[in-house]
């Protein structure tokens, strides 16, 4: 690379430009000097340096400052480099470094050899060692590693010195003596060991370890006989071992009596591999050495697995545990035992539990013998030869067992059998077994004592059925459960997906599920005024009513909005009449949707004798008189909630609801009212089955089939808190398998091909300067006063505030006019919205424009009059009869933008009249932005549909936006793709909102 003079040249223009000092004579000057640099480096030819290192060894290498280093430094002729760091300066600076008259170093002209610049970088690393730790840390007061002439060296540093001189010569002193050009060898030292007797001791004589000198601490380097070896890894590790020993010593090491066994057993072999080792022939007599035989008895008794263990090596017994050694083999006899297979049995004793008392080795722990049984025996029988006693033997682990059973219905049909048998356990013990799995135990002990592993796939499969269904040991009888005809259709596809044939379901089953997966063309007749005008989906929708009606279950509508969900339901209730049903149908509907559902009757099947139940009390009494008159009753969720005692006597084929969400809470008056309603059959209309929560689903599961989706606590319990809280996918996969049987949801964008596109984006708009300085103020107040109240009673005691803080924020954003009298600063928002009406407007659109606030629709019309633009307005004031008027005069023509209140117009309308959607204010809940949007894309329309959001730049409605888009996930698993989950806001998101501590 380039030398340091070019880049300090470097360093020292751009200083000068950051400080403004430039002048163009200056420019010209260090654009000169630069150019001279480069042409000097690219012209001026380089010399080699010679360099000579001499390592000087001192044997005291326990003291901190062992060996040391000095060079010697030249070209023809070499000098002393007297100071180390001196040449370190100048080869970092450039600067030159005088040696002697012949000799004068600089970096531009020298260069150090390929096998030489190793061993200077290795230098430079020691320099920056001792100027960071010593010069910064320590002072001078301590000697560092550069005294002098002389670089000392750590033990560590000790070896990278030797690393850096592997391709090079040096010169080594020891004591006076100078060896001259030594280079390092990779080579075994030439080890000599000696093993004899001594009585009834053994002496271990290392002759030739003296002569050996070690030059590094871990025994990697040594110099031999005026070479430097550098020892391979075996040899290194096994000369630490008894160096320790030898050293210092007369190079002998005296074995006891007691100790001959294990030396000869361990160190022996060690010796061998290590270097050459002559053994005296007395010695070697005394060796017996036959291999290793373990054998190993197990027994049971008294609830405890107990183990014996034997080495055997030959006719002699070692007990490793206590009862005492091997047989004696005489005075000087030595038995080679082979340690390393002894230590594999004695650790798998101690990791596999076993409790060593009293000579006995034994397992009391019930689960500990199952997994040694189960398990770890295998283990043991690849080390040794094992025996078993008959008590042992019974100790069965089941682990073969064959599972098999039925799914059926009995009687007229309406209960579902499902029997299943485990071979050779009886039916009373098969619900604990089922209890065991659940408990995620790894086995069940049965009443004859042996084991049965839960780990059995089908034995698994089917405990996950039999919990996903909420049962327990009550719910069995026999080896058999009775369950309600519509479990037949989960269990059906639990057992196909975990392909367990061995329990066989009947041919009603099979016809059953395939019945209401797939219903038959020829199974219903479409009614003859209504073949021409149903599509084929909603036709499919129709049978699919019609077959659960037939099997006497319920269902969920949950087409997206805009399919005709009232149509399909008409035509069921017209193919009821002409099947001459005896009874009449309920439909409970939002008060803004009574007299529409009397529109489409009228509309499309005028066939049906239709009366809606409204007026005052007096006249929905007299009205319900008459009932017997009528095919299908219209009214209310308000009026049912009034009125329910008058329901409870009646009877009807079915009871339909319409926009079942109102009865998501399943402790509200509405939900408690339209569940006490008679009928045969109950089906829920639903673009939205989950709004906020899993509970909502529970809750209109709980009105079209009561107990399905288990009590609400079982439900949350089993389903709720492990889906929303933990993530549980297992769970929801489950859930979805329960529900999708009796949900038909189908999208837009699947069925209606001709349906034109629809465009969505969001509109960002800015505030205005008071509008900014009022959200700031009000922002800075509002977290203040929420983190004061969360203090002081808590999260959940809280709410009152964070809602009405939330509530502020965003009607400064949409205009502080709606709260301030008086104000004055404008609307970011509102000055972008009326830009865009106008050229909404000179491009041919009509608009629907959905808020929140009923307030911001009133400074909206008022725009929208001083502008001179036509509207029509609908809030939860305007009255029933009224709203389908100005719903038929929009899309006759009339009105050129239509202001609709979110909660009263964003269901049930029809305002294909329209081609672009306003949502001037974001909620977090985009299920009831889509289903506002879908006043206007539904069937009818012709335009492509725009769909604007308008969010205010740099507030907390961009953060709700952040929010809808986190929360779209879960549903798709739960039903089908394309609806929307949005869980209720926790209190980690009302942190985020506000930016809470």
């Amino acid at each position: 690379g380039y030398c340091k003079h070019i880049v300090a040249t470097l360093l020292e223009i751009k200083k000068r430009e950051q400080l403004g000092q430039y002048s163009k004579q200056r420019d010209n000057q260090y654009i000169k000097n630069l150019m001279e640099l480069i042409h000097n480096k690219n012209t001026t030819p380089k010399r080699p340096v010679q360099l000579e290192i001499t390592y000087e060894y001192d044997s005291s290498l326990s003291v901190s400052w062992a060996s040391s280093f000095a060079m010697r430094i030249g070209e023809t002729k070499l000098y002393i480099v007297k100071n180390p760091k001196e040449l370190i300066n100048s080869m970092d600076s450039g600067k030159p470094l005088l040696f002697g008259k012949e000799f004068i170093y600089d970096s531009q002209t020298h260069y150090f050899k390929t096998e030489d610049q190793v061993f200077i970088d290795f230098l430079k690393e020691l320099y920056e060692y001792e100027h960071f730790f010593f010069d910064k840390h320590f002072g001078y007061h301590n000697r560092g590693i550069f005294s002098g002439k002389k670089v000392y060296l750590t033990p560590t540093s000790i070896r990278r010195f030797f690393e850096a001189m592997k391709k090079r010569s040096f010169h080594f002193q020891i004591k006076d003596t100078v060896h001259k050009n030594m280079t390092i060898v990779e080579r075994e030292l030439p080890l000599n060991f000696t093993l004899e007797r001594e009585r009834e001791n053994l002496v271990l004589q290392a002759n030739n370890f003296n002569s050996f000198i070690p030059l590094s601490k871990n025994g990697e380097y040594y110099f031999v006989e005026n070479e430097i070896y550098r020892i391979p890894p075996e040899q290194r590790e096994g000369l630490l071992h008894i160096s320790e020993a030898i050293k210092g010593k007369t190079n002998s090491i005296i074995i006891p009596k007691e100790y001959k066994e294990k030396f000869i057993s361990e160190v022996y072999p060690l010796l061998k591999r290590i270097g050459k080792t002559t053994i005296d022939e007395e010695v070697e007599s005394d060796i017996y050495g036959p291999p290793l035989e373990v054998a190993v008895y197990l027994d049971f008794l008294d609830n405890k697995l107990f183990v014996e263990i034997k080495f055997l090596y030959g006719d002699m017994i070692v007990y490793p545990f206590g009862k005492g050694n091997h047989t004696d083999l005489g005075d000087n006899r030595i038995l080679i035992r082979d340690y390393e297979k002894e230590n594999q049995i004695i650790i798998f004793i101690e990791d596999t539990g076993f409790k060593i008392k009293n000579n006995d080795v034994y397992l009391d722990d019930e689960a500990l013998i199952f997994d040694f049984v189960h398990g770890d025996i295998r283990k043991i029988q690849k080390l040794a030869t094992v025996f078993y006693s008959e008590a042992f033997k019974r100790l069965e682990i089941k682990d073969k067992t064959a599972l098999s059973g039925a799914v059926r219905f009995s009687g007229e049909g309406d209960t579902l059998e499902f029997n299943f048998d485990i071979e050779g356990i009886s039916s009373q013990e098969i619900m604990e077994v089922f209890k065991s799995i659940r408990e995620k135990k790894k086995y069940y002990r049965l009443k004859d004592g042996s084991f049965l592993p839960l780990d059995l796939p089908e034995l698994v499969q089917v405990e996950a059925i039999i919990d996903s269904l909420g049962l327990d040991g009550g719910d069995m009888m026999d080896g058999t459960v009775f369950l309600p005809r519509y479990r037949a259709l989960f269990i059906d596809e639990q057992l196909k997906e975990a392909n367990i044939k061995s329990i066989k379901r009947s041919r009603e089953i099979k016809e059953f599920v395939q019945n209401i997966r797939e219903p038959l063309d020829g199974d219903y007749e479409i009614p003859e005024n209504l073949k021409g005008v149903l599509r084929e989906y909603q036709k499919t929708g129709f049978k699919w009513l019609k077959t659960l009606s037939a099997y006497g279950l319920g269902g969920i509508l949950a087409d997206d909005m805009g399919l005709g969900k009232t149509l399909q339901v008409l035509t069921l209730l017209l193919s009821e009449k002409e099947e001459q049903s005896a009874l009449p149908s309920i439909i409970v509907a939002p008060t803004s949707l009574v007299y529409n559902w009397a529109c489409e009757i009228e509309k499309f099947t005028p066939e049906l004798n239709a009366l809606v139940v409204a007026g005052n009390k007096t006249d929905r009494v007299y009205s319900l008189e008459g009932l017997k008159d009528y095919d299908v009753l219209i009214t209310s969720y308000p009026l049912i909630r009034r009125d329910i005692e008058l329901y409870q006597t009646l009877n009807f084929k079915y009871c339909i609801l319409d926009e079942a969400q109102y009865i998501k809470n399943p402790g509200s008056v509405n939900a408690k009212s339209v569940k006490e309603i008679n009928a045969k059959n109950y089906f829920a209309l639903t673009g939205t089955p989950i709004e906020n929560s899993l509970t909502e689903l529970w809750s209109i599961f709980d009105f079209i089939m009561p107990n399905y989706l288990l009590s609400m606590g079982k439900f949350q319990r089993k389903f709720e808190k492990p889906i929303i809280n933990e993530g549980d996918q297992q769970r929801l996969s489950i859930l979805g398998k329960h529900i999708r049987p009796f949900i038909m949801r189908r999208l837009k964008k699947d069925v209606l091909k001709e349906l034109p596109e629809k465009l969505e984006n969001t509109v960002v708009a800015e505030l205005t300067i008071e509008q900014k300085k009022l959200y700031l103020a009000y922002l800075k107040q509002i977290k203040g006063e929420i983190q004061e109240e969360i203090k002081n009673k808590g999260f959940q005691k809280s709410h009152i505030k964070i809602l009405s803080g939330l509530t502020r924020l965003r009607q400064i954003c949409c205009h502080p006019a709606m709260f301030i009298d008086d104000y004055r600063g404008g609307s970011g928002k509102l000055e972008l919205l009326e830009e865009i009406i106008k050229d909404a407007l000179d491009s041919g659109h009509r608009l629907l424009l959905f808020s929140q606030f009923t307030t911001m629709l009133h400074i909206i019309k008022n725009s929208l009059e001083s502008m001179g633009i036509s509207y029509k307005y609908l809030d939860g004031s305007t009255e029933m009869k009224m709203r389908g008027n100005l719903v038929k005069q929009f899309n006759d023509g009339e009105g050129e933008v239509f202001l609709i209140s979110l909660k009263a117009g964003g269901t049930g309308l029809n305002l294909t009249g329209a081609d672009m959607v306003i949502h001037f204010d974001p909620w977090w809940n985009p299920a009831v932005e889509d289903q506002a949007t879908d006043r206007a894309y539904r069937i009818g329309q012709q335009n492509t549909v725009h769909v604007m959001k308008f969010v205010t730049l740099g507030t907390i409605e961009e953060k709700i936006l952040n929010l809808q888009d986190r929360k779209k996930k879960l549903i798709d698993s739960v039903i089908e793709p394309g609806e929307t989950l949005v869980s209720k806001l926790s209190e980690s998101e009302i942190r985020e909102l506000f930016e809470l501590e």
